[in-house]
């Protein structure tokens, strides 16, 4: 036992890890506190269920909305400046809530509004923190550094609930939000005292809205990516009916006040704490699928639990499950989205990933509310917890866990000749498009194989910046083939170069292997020309 904690908490022995994880800690279970504290607000400013859902959906939409530029502004910018700037919009956002609730100033809307605005600050923080990690820790520790971010993020959104419910039962919700906007402190000076080294590049930084594009290309491009947010988007859907109905079914089902809130809610934060910690052992046992599977069943008979439950002690026996379940299937998906991406492009991914899952999260959290406005909460929980386990029997055939690699040929990929010096003027405005092209001779009894060895190529063009591709076949000569492919600009295609990783070099290779003749593969680039 001593052994399995010792990996999962090893990444803390680095001093900088340790320092801003324990401050995103403090500064994630803030949100939960006053995402706790807006909900139960909303219970007495507007009972029903579809505004007390909205809050839910009003914290996560901003993700929805924000995650894509949030991830290109992380990769191109300098991410200590954007997170500091980002804590410091959700610290004001939290003071000024804090201000107008203990004047009693606030309606729902306005309630809803300024969860929105600390939503949006959250949106912009969330990529650009996520990408820090191999910046903190080295590669032998990255992965359990990744499924740790995971533990803590997951943690606080069920530590910081319950917390939530006893602060309110003591100070009222006025307390709830000045707690938060005091943890929002403690990470800015974390980042403050943080000593950052900015990468070199001896590229020019990406402009914006080419980044974003370049991202939900690489995003489109990647199976394991692709996979990973269709289970994600399957489990969390559903599972977001707990967030949306939870002070219902304590209010008016069971009965009960604020004190039982933040206890049922510190069941779940019990159930997260175990489920993180047996995270290590199962990844010894079970693939990355199997784990998420599992936690579907266990979080879709929380919910149905949840549904019929009549009395507290079934009702935390829910929770319990609920959170072995949520930090379960959160984390391993989190950490498998940012081990499936490589460094250049990995805030962009995290940001696709985040928003496919706050935006399900806000759907399903409203979708709740609408169902029980309409047909109750008990019914509405119960409807969820079954959709949620169909769902997931449904996608279980969509891998996390990728192909096994395959060795590389000792093949030299195709390399064109350097750029004639005359147009060196043309190449540094870096804004025309260039058209790239191999030509391969190939046996004829090879040609199934060297095509499936090219739909793997097709997706590292793409993965790497290509707006199209297309494979060609002389039709007077069928032992001739061409590939080519487009990207935006010759800054844009030296940054190709640089963002191949082995493994997409070695599906390179492994094409290139197929061909046959005295000199190697022809490799040309075109830049394109005005004729007037």
């Amino acid at each position: 036992m001593a052994k399995a904690t010792s990996s999962t908490f090893s990444p803390l022995r680095h001093p900088a890890f340790r320092l801003l994880w324990i401050a995103s800690l403090a500064s994630n279970t803030g949100i939960w506190v006053q995402n706790t504290g807006a909900g139960w607000l909303m219970t007495s400013l507007a009972p029903s269920p579809i505004m007390v859902s909205l809050v839910q959906a009003a914290s996560m939409l901003p993700v929805f909305l924000l995650a894509l530029p949030a991830g290109a502004f992380a990769d191109i910018v300098d991410r200590r400046k954007h997170l500091i700037l980002a804590q410091a919009w959700m610290c004001a956002m939290g003071a000024l809530l804090c201000l107008l609730t203990a004047l009693h100033m606030i309606g729902p809307w306005g309630l809803l509004a300024l969860t929105f605005a600390i939503g949006a600050g959250s949106a912009m923080n969330s990529p650009a923190w996520q990408a820090t990690t191999p910046e903190l820790v080295p590669r032998s520790d990255l992965t359990q550094a990744i499924v740790l971010n995971g533990i803590g993020f997951n943690l606080s959104r069920a530590v910081g609930p319950a917390l939530g419910g006893f602060i309110i039962g003591l100070g009222g919700t006025q307390a709830a939000f000045a707690f938060n906007a005091v943890c929002f402190l403690v990470l800015i000076m974390a980042l403050v005292a943080w000593k950052r080294e900015a990468p070199r590049s001896a590229l020019p930084k990406e402009h914006f809205l080419s980044a974003m594009r370049a991202g939900v290309r690489y995003v489109a491009a990647a199976p394991a990516l692709r996979a990973t947010i269709l289970r994600a988007v399957t489990y969390f859907f559903f599972a977001a009916a707990m967030w949306g109905l939870l002070p219902l079914v304590v209010r008016s089902r069971l009965g009960l006040g604020p004190e039982a809130f933040g206890m049922l809610l510190g069941a779940m934060g019990v159930g997260a704490v175990g489920g993180g910690m047996m995270l290590g052992r199962m990844r010894d046992v079970l693939s990355r699928g199997t784990t998420v599977f599992l936690a579907t069943i266990i979080g879709s008979a929380a919910l149905i639990l949840l549904g019929v439950a009549t009395h507290w002690a079934p009702a935390a026996l829910g929770m319990l499950l609920y959170g072995v379940s949520w930090i379960t299937a959160s984390s391993t998906m989190q950490a498998n989205a940012q081990l499936s991406a490589p460094a250049w492009v990995r805030a962009r991914a995290i940001g696709i990933y985040q928003l496919c899952f706050f935006g399900v999260l806000a759907l399903g959290s409203a979708l709740a509310g609408w169902l029980g406005d309409y047909v109750g909460v008990q019914v509405a929980l119960v409807s969820f917890g079954l959709g949620g386990l169909l769902s997931g029997i449904a996608v279980r055939r969509w891998h996390l866990d990728g192909p096994t690699p395959i060795p590389a040929p000792a093949t030299a990929i195709p390399q064109p000749e350097a750029p004639a010096p005359e147009l060196a003027n043309l190449l540094a405005r870096g804004r025309d498009r260039v058209l790239e092209g191999v030509r391969y001779r190939i046996d004829p009894a090879d040609r199934t194989a060297f095509l499936a060895a090219m739909a793997e190529v097709r997706r590292v063009r793409l993965r790497s910046g290509a707006l199209w591709w297309r494979l060609y076949d002389d039709v007077a000569h069928p032992e001739y083939w061409a590939e080519f492919w487009a990207v935006e600009s010759w800054t844009e295609h030296l940054r190709e170069m640089h963002r191949l990783e082995p493994e997409d070099r070695a599906i390179i290779a492994r094409a290139t292997a197929f061909h046959r003749g005295d000199t190697p593969p022809e490799a040309s680039r075109y830049i394109a020309q005005d004729p007037q």
